[in-house]
Order: structure tokens, then C-alpha cells, then sequence
């Protein structure tokens, strides 16, 4: 009697292999572009060497790709799969990694969460924040351990910011600023359409999925996050990066007011922005990144900095620094022992911070503990990025109520305070 796919999946499900701190973690990859053989790169050699994980098995739905993955990390035939499905119903597999488009994002996971697989989950989280929200709920329900792959959230220098925050060195922190930035001459993701890639290589109707139905086009299969459909543009793909461990270092919580300017200003063959600004507002500060794919200025002018009333923390090339403002030196200096901070935040190479931010992810298999960027954290920073990609859209500020985890129509009016501190209320 055949089997379907979905009782499979089923069946996966009910077998979870209990880790022990020497067993090898066999990994699956869905996805196996410029992203994914990234992980096969830079994840697959010091963990086979550790002996903590191996990609056992791949899946794509282009014949190049999974060609070059299958050669790279020495596969047979039948550890390659078409159908992700058919990847996540494998027994022998602890994690699935979902390196794929984002529009992709939340069918997979839920899939591999109900599989019983733990995740490890490309940035943005998710589509949209009904999605990351769903993700997060299911994550909880099923107990698995899932980790958004902005590896930043793994960088010591935001860590160390969270102990001189938690300390009392800043004062209460008023707001926060980043920025991702390069100049790309010829337009941010201008990748090659390849020329084995046609409608016979490529599964065209797969890749689509949930997008809007169109015909055949390797600009979009290859240059996915220029258009709308299939990304939230450079707020997903690179904003992500910075809001996260800025809400590591400041605790996690949803944003309560998005606002968002930029455009389209020097590359003019795409929908999204490649020069963009948000700024999101929570409960007691609000955090600005600006970005431009098109000025490497400001990495310079516009670095990560989290300003408190007593002193700033600013991010350096590893280290962090801690500046008191002047009517607090004295204070500053009584309780940190000197009158500025220097503190060296080790390591600062990108790659080895890649490979703690996935070494996280397999020790919280093992523990059974939250990783760093868990599932719930992943969902209040998907809520800024979307909120900020529909501000900029629709040219307006949304709202998002984090009781009722809601979007508002429109944002409520602002507390005033009268000189005795108290919410100033017109009298009867």
C-alpha cells in the first residue's frame, strides 16, 4: 500500500532522536543558492570537524543548484530531493535549515516543525507578521528549538552592551541607531541568470507558490528580493540584521509606531528601495536605522550606537565603547572605576560569528534551551521589519497595539504629562 507524503510527515513526527552531547546532528537543506551555499561553505567543514553536525541531505527545485550543493559536500543521488517535503519526512534528520526566498519561509518551517525537526531559520523570520506569529505559536506548541539566522544576535558586542545596560552605566535608554550600507554600482542583487536555467531546469510554478502567477522569468528566479512578490526588499534583507541585536542587547518587544521613507534613486530596474530609513517606537525609546545600497557612507557617519540619559554605548570594529555625557562623569566614574569605557568584544570576524550564531542553534538541540534569536523574539523583530515595509508602500505610520499583537488603523494620540509627572486628563 502506498504511503503519502503527509502521513510521512506524520510519522516523522512522532520520532524525535534524543541528542547526547557527542552524537552528530545529521542536518537537511532546503535551498541551495548563493544563500545556501553559503551554509555549505562556511558551516559544513568546522562542524564535521567538531563532529557536531553533517548535511545529510539537500533539496532545491533548480537542476544547477542542486548539482553544485550535491558536488560540493560529496552527496548520492538519493540524499537529493526535488520536493522539500520529501527531505523533511526523512527520520534520520535533526534540523532543517530554510534558506529559500521569503515568501517560502513560513510553509516550509511550519512543515518541518510538525515533521519534528528543530529549525534553523534564514532572516526575515517570515512573509508577513501573521506568519511570524504562526511560526512562533507552533514553535511553542511543538517544543521545538528554532533559530533565526541573523547572526549578528551572536556577536559578544551586543551582549556586553546588555550587562552595562542591565549595570546602570547608560540611565534609561532613550534610542538606538544602525545602519547596513554599501555601494553597489551595479544595483543591489544583481545576480546571474544563469543560462542552464529555463523552464525545463527550473520547477517555475514550485517557485511561485503562494506569490501571484506569471510566466517564466530568471530575473525574478535569480533576483527574487528586487520585487515585491517574493521580499520585503532591503528592510528584510538587511534591516533584520540590525534590529535583532539591538532587541537582544534592549529586550525583546514589539513596536508600538512604524514609520519608513526612501526609493528608488540610483538603480532604477527594481520595485524595492535600495536607499531606505525606518524608525521603529516601543514602549520607552525608539530605534532608527537608515540604509543605502547605493553610499557606503553610512557605515562611517550613521554606526550602531544606543544612547541612554546617563551615556552612550557605541559599537566599534571589536570592541564597544561607553562615553558618559558630562553632568554624569562623576557618576560614571564612581561606579565603572574610569571615566570611559573600552571593552574588547572578541571575536570580530563575521565567519566565526556565523558559526557561534549556528553552534547556538546545535547546543540548544542538545539542552533543550532557547536559542538566541528564539522564535518569540523573531516575531517582535519580523513586526518592526513588515510594519516598516507597508509604511513605505502605503506612505503612512502603522500602528501595532503589543497586547493584543494587533495592527491598528491608526496610531492612538500621544501621553502628555503635566510637570508633576502624572498623564495630564481635562477636567470635567
Amino acid at each position: 500500500m502506498a504511503i503519502s507524503r503527509r502521513t510521512a510527515i506524520l510519522s516523522a513526527a512522532s520520532y524525535t532522536r534524543v541528542l547526547g552531547a557527542n552524537d552528530r546532528i545529521q542536518a537537511g537543506l532546503i535551498g541551495c543558492g548563493n544563500l545556501g551555499m553559503r551554509h555549505l561553505r562556511i558551516y559544513q567543514k568546522p562542524m564535521v570537524d567538531e563532529n557536531k553536525v553533517r548535511f545529510a541531505a539537500i533539496s532545491d527545485i533548480y537542476t544547477g543548484a542542486k548539482r553544485r550543493a550535491q558536488q560540493h559536500i560529496g552527496l548520492e543521488d538519493k540524499h537529493v530531493h526535488h520536493d522539500y517535503q520529501d527531505l523533511i519526512a526523512r527520520p534520520d534528520l535533526d534540523a532543517i535549515f530554510v534558506v529559500t526566498p521569503e515568501h517560502w519561509h513560513h510553509r516550509m518551517t511550519l512543515d518541518a516543525l510538525r515533521a519534528g525537526k528543530d529549525v534553523y531559520l534564514e532572516k526575515p523570520m517570515a512573509f508577513t507578521i501573521a506568519e511570524a506569529k504562526e511560526i512562533a505559536e507552533e514553535t511553542a506548541r511543538s517544543g521545538r528549538v528554532l533559530q533565526i539566522g541573523a547572526q549578528w544576535c551572536s556577536d559578544p558586542r551586543y551582549h556586553l552592551a546588555r550587562e552595562i545596560i542591565e549595570k546602570g552605566l547608560t540611565g534609561n535608554i532613550l534610542w538606538a541607531q544602525s545602519t547596513y550600507s554599501m555601494n553597489s554600482v551595479y544595483g543591489l542583487w544583481q545576480y546571474e541568470v544563469e543560462k542552464e536555467a529555463s523552464q525545463q531546469t527550473v520547477d517555475w510554478p514550485r517557485f511561485l507558490g503562494p506569490a501571484p502567477k506569471r510566466p517564466y522569468s530568471g530575473e525574478r528566479f535569480f533576483r527574487w528580493r528586487k520585487y515585491w512578490d517574493y521580499s520585503n526588499g532591503v528592510v528584510s534583507d538587511f534591516f533584520y540584521h540590525r534590529l535583532a541585536p539591538l532587541l537582544v542587547t534592549l529586550g525583546g518587544q514589539f513596536p508600538r509606531v512604524v514609520s519608513a521613507n526612501g526609493g528608488i534613486y540610483q538603480v532604477k530596474d527594481r520595485e524595492v528601495p535600495e536607499t531606505f530609513t525606518m524608525t521603529a517606537e516601543y514602549e520607552n525609546f525608539f530605534i532608527n536605522i537608515a540604509s543605502s545600497a547605493a553610499s557606503a557612507g553610512p557605515e562611517r557617519h550613521h554606526g550602531p550606537a544606543i544612547y541612554g540619559h546617563e551615556a552612550t554605548i557605541s559599537f566599534h570594529d571589536g570592541y564597544i565603547q561607553v562615553t558618559p555625557d558630562r553632568p554624569f562623569r562623576k557618576k560614571f566614574e564612581q561606579a565603572a572605576g574610569k571615566p570611559t569605557l573600552q571593552i574588547e568584544a572578541l571575536p570580530k570576524d563575521l565567519n566565526v560569528i556565523r558559526i557561534n550564531h549556528a553552534r547556538n542553534f546545535y547546543d540548544c538541540m542538545r539542552t533543550r534551551k532557547q536559542p538566541v534569536l528564539h522564535a518569540q523574539l523573531g516575531y517582535q523583530v519580523m513586526t518592526a521589519i513588515k510594519l516598516a515595509a507597508d509604511s513605505y508602500r502605503q506612505r503612512r505610520m502603522m500602528a501595532f497595539d503589543p497586547y493584543t499583537q494587533r495592527q491598528l488603523a491608526e496610531a492612538p494620540p500621544r501621553p502628555g504629562y503635566e510637570g508633576t509627572g502624572e498623564n495630564y486628563t481635562e477636567p470635567a
